[in-house]
């Protein structure tokens, strides 16, 4: 987590929140739902980098003897407490923009127009800020926020230029639908991506199954059993693995291998592994035996 380029996310929070502020007074004067709408998506994206920002400064507290994982889930806690919140609030837009399409209302189409131009600039700006340099799979997930709003305020500009040069002013509550459609992806993907964190599901992109094969290819490994993998956090997987010793293997040096060829090949780090003894205990070197061995002139 260190690594994660906080200037970046904190230059694309001031960005995003700010301008969110602007796109809701905006969509208040116009009395657009769909600048209203955006903005609300404009507050996720706000979200998610707020949260980007506060998972590098909780995973730097000290674990606790209650807490051996430090505090690190609570990303995954405020993750859901956000996708809630954006379930809520794409009803809501769902809920207005039909009572729009029934009973039309007047909105100033150049003033909505106008607000969502800027919007799009100013998203354009933090998807720059967040490409530039370094970034990790918080920055790539907050990225990808950006650009999805940034297509709600294309969705919003299409909107605002039918309203002021043809008169459509059903255009609002139908990019208002679409822009509720954006929020909902956004809100189920963060509700995914958190219950596979709190279920201790395997990370995704990692084949369990191609795991276990690195693991039995490792040498000296006769069988494998209890195999868990599952992500404490975003970025921070592990691993714990039974491993049957064949005849002769070392077991601290099997389980170096194994935990060595897990990083280099599926890139997790944090690895447990425990060696066992082959099954036939006539093929064990006892400890006396070692003992007697080391102390001979």
């Amino acid at each position: 987590m260190r690594s994660t380029p906080a200037r970046a996310l904190g230059i694309a929070f001031a960005l995003t929140a700010s301008f969110m502020i602007v796109e809701a007074v905006g969509g208040v004067i116009s009395n657009s739902l769909a600048l209203l709408s955006d903005a609300g998506h404009m507050l996720s994206d706000a979200g998610a980098l707020a949260l980007a920002l506060a998972a590098q400064r909780m995973a730097e507290r000290p674990r606790t003897r209650e807490r051996t994982f430090g505090f690190r889930r609570a990303e995954t806690l405020a993750a859901l407490a956000n996708a809630a919140a954006l379930a809520a609030s794409a009803v809501l837009v769902v809920v207005e923009a039909l009572r729009r399409l029934a009973e039309p209302q007047e909105v100033a189409g150049g003033w909505m127009l106008g607000v969502a131009t800027v919007g799009l600039a100013v998203n354009l700006a933090s998807a720059w800020v967040l490409s530039r340099g370094r970034t990790n799979v918080n920055v790539r997930a907050a990225l990808a926020h950006v650009l999805a709003d940034a297509a709600g305020s294309v969705a919003a500009m299409a909107a605002g230029a039918a309203v002021a040069w043809l008169g459509w002013t059903w255009a609002d509550a139908a990019s208002s639908l679409l822009i509720s459609v954006l929020i909902a992806l956004a809100s189920w993907r963060l509700v995914r991506a958190a219950t596979r964190v709190l279920m201790e599901a395997a990370p995704a992109g990692l084949d369990v199954h191609e795991l276990e094969r690195t693991i039995r290819e490792t040498r000296g490994v006769a069988d494998v059993h209890d195999l868990h993998a599952w992500r404490i956090e975003e970025g921070f997987d592990a691993v714990t693995v039974h491993v049957v010793l064949m005849p002769g293997a070392h077991g601290v040096e099997v389980a170096a291998e194994v935990s060595s060829r897990i990083h280099e090949v599926h890139g997790i780090q944090h690895v447990t592994v425990q060696p066992e003894a082959p099954s036939r205990e006539s093929e064990l070197v006892p400890v006396s035996a070692l003992t007697r061995r080391a102390s001979r002139p």
